[in-house]
């Protein structure tokens, strides 16, 4: 009802001219989960408090610097790379993963600090499942996030590992809001079908899934990559013997010692051959900055059994496994793109090679496994060099969800219209609002299918939106209070398999 008026004067009535609209959620937020070293800002401890950055100087402000680690030197290198971490400084993946994550075109993401490096040494410095599972409960609050990426999962046992990623895939499923990028633990490793083959191997990932599957709900909001990526985000001038652990740099010294002979022949060469153990036996101790990079340049000038050492250390530094990166990925693709765009066919900033090449008879039954579970490849092609080369999600089986961009597509859709419905909650179910409703989904999916993400030659072949009495509802669901919107869209597919067919055809004059 109108205010009655009582003083005389000019009077001014705004009516909205234009209902609410639907804003476009941001799709490319990952929740990074694992350990820093150090969570604080300020006086407040952030271990376990998911805290939003958009840098890699935000990460550093509040979680610090690299980890220290140390690798186990083994004799006679033909089993590596990689080296091991030594059991006293385990291989902490957050940073160089972020690292990744920004170079390759990430900005905003959450962290999820487990606790600090120190703190997980002193608790006896083995990687277990439940600080990671605890970490799902601590996100339900964040609506934001649109990734989970765990890089240090891949240090689980199998069995530990999969347990974590039925949890992500089934915190996915909860808040239909995000995927889970997923880490192949020993991703490393061939795929050749022995027990060590880390898809299909009997302690492989498929090996596990086919005893104890997660179904296809959940496993539309997974991504799997293989294999892991070499790279070069450590640099290697800033690796050298100091990078061994003290428990195994004494064999280092004694290789190194047994080869000197072979390198100083002769007494001519006494002389240089004393100077030269007199540097092999200072390894073993701890000396300067200075000294040390001294040492190193002489060694590695001078040994092969130290060139080769360094140059596989420097290898195992920078063995990474790809989730963190292709989060980087998915978000460059977004801004240049779109969603709906697949995240394939383009590189990794960073990466110099896989770990193992593919072959295309390889790629097969990671493509396309009689279980759906597909794994994507990352490959090396001539010419063109390292391209990501799949864009599946876990459920291949499914027509609706086997692809990733239109997994992603989809929850953008989703959560945008979700997010802008809240508007109607309480007003009154009547024609009015459903007129606005329907306005306000038409004209946001109008957009998205001008923008490419929905396919179709008019708009009424890419979307349709339908809410009223006798079409989505009766009136027993208006009087319980149920307004019921049915919205259709034909995402964008990507173009997986490109066949060219070829005929000759008789000469015309």
């Amino acid at each position: 009802m109108a205010a009655q008026l009582k003083t005389p004067g000019v009077y001014i009535n705004e009516i909205d001219g234009f209902g609410n609209s639907v804003v476009e959620v941001e799709t490319a937020v990952p929740a990074f989960i694992g350990y820093t070293q150090k969570a604080q800002n300020g006086n407040q401890s952030l271990v376990n408090v998911p805290t939003r950055i958009t840098s890699m100087l935000d990460y550093q402000k509040y979680f610090g610097a690299d980890p220290d680690m140390e690798y186990t030197y083994v004799t006679a290198s033909t089993a590596i790379p990689p080296y091991q971490p030594d059991a006293s400084t385990p291989a902490f993946l957050l940073y160089y993963g972020m690292q990744m994550f920004f170079n390759n075109g990430g900005s905003t993401c959450f962290i999820v600090s487990l606790g600090t490096y120190d703190n997980m040494k002193a608790a006896g410095g083995v990687f277990t499942k439940e600080p990671f599972t605890n970490a799902f409960d601590l996100l339900k609050q964040y609506a934001e996030p649109t990734m989970l990426v765990m890089p240090e999962t891949v240090h689980l046992s199998v069995d530990d590992w999969a347990s974590v990623s039925q949890m992500a895939l089934t915190h996915c499923n909860l808040m239909q809001s995000r995927i889970a990028i997923l880490d192949i633990v020993n991703g490393y490793k061939a795929a050749d079908y022995s027990t060590s083959d880390p898809i299909q191997g009997a302690t492989g990932m498929d090996g596990f899934y086919k005893v104890n599957g997660l179904g296809e709900d959940y496993n539309k909001y997974g991504v799997a990559y293989y294999p892991w990526i070499n790279t070069n985000i450590v640099d290697v001038s800033n690796i050298d013997y100091t990078w061994i652990s003290a428990a195994s740099i004494a064999q280092l010294a004694t290789d190194l010692t047994n080869e000197a002979p072979s390198l100083f022949p002769g007494s001519s060469n006494t002389a240089k051959l004393n100077s030269y153990l007199a540097i092999v036996n200072q390894i073993s101790t701890p000396s300067d900055a200075t000294t040390t990079r001294s040492n190193h340049q002489t060694l590695y000038a001078l040994s092969p059994t130290y060139q080769v050492t360094m140059n596989d250390l420097a290898l195992s530094v920078n063995l990474l496994p790809p989730a963190a990166a292709m989060a980087g990925v998915y978000s460059r693709v977004d801004a240049g793109e779109g969603v709906y765009k697949a995240p394939a066919n383009t590189t990794i900033i960073n990466a110099t090679s896989p770990a193992v090449n593919i072959t295309d008879a390889d790629q097969e039954n990671l493509n396309v496994p009689l279980n759906g579970l597909a794994v994507n490849a990352i490959r090396v092609f001539p010419n063109w060099g390292l391209l990501i080369w799949g864009a599946r999600t876990m459920a291949g089986n499914s027509d609706d969800w086997r692809y990733i961009n239109v997994r992603r597509t989809m929850i953008m859709l989703e959560q945008s219209i979700k997010n802008a419905m809240q508007a109607y909650v309480f007003e009154p179910n009547s024609d009015l609002t459903w007129v606005a409703v329907s306005s306000a989904i038409n004209n946001f999916l109008n957009d998205q299918w001008k923008a490419g993400a929905l396919v179709g030659s008019k708009a009424s072949d890419a979307y349709s939106v339908a809410v009223g009495e006798g079409i989505t509802m009766t009136g027993q669901d208006i009087l319980d209070g149920y307004m019921r919107v049915t919205v259709k869209v034909a995402v964008v597919h990507p173009a997986e398999f490109i066949v060219l067919t070829f005929q000759q055809q008789m000469q015309q004059s």
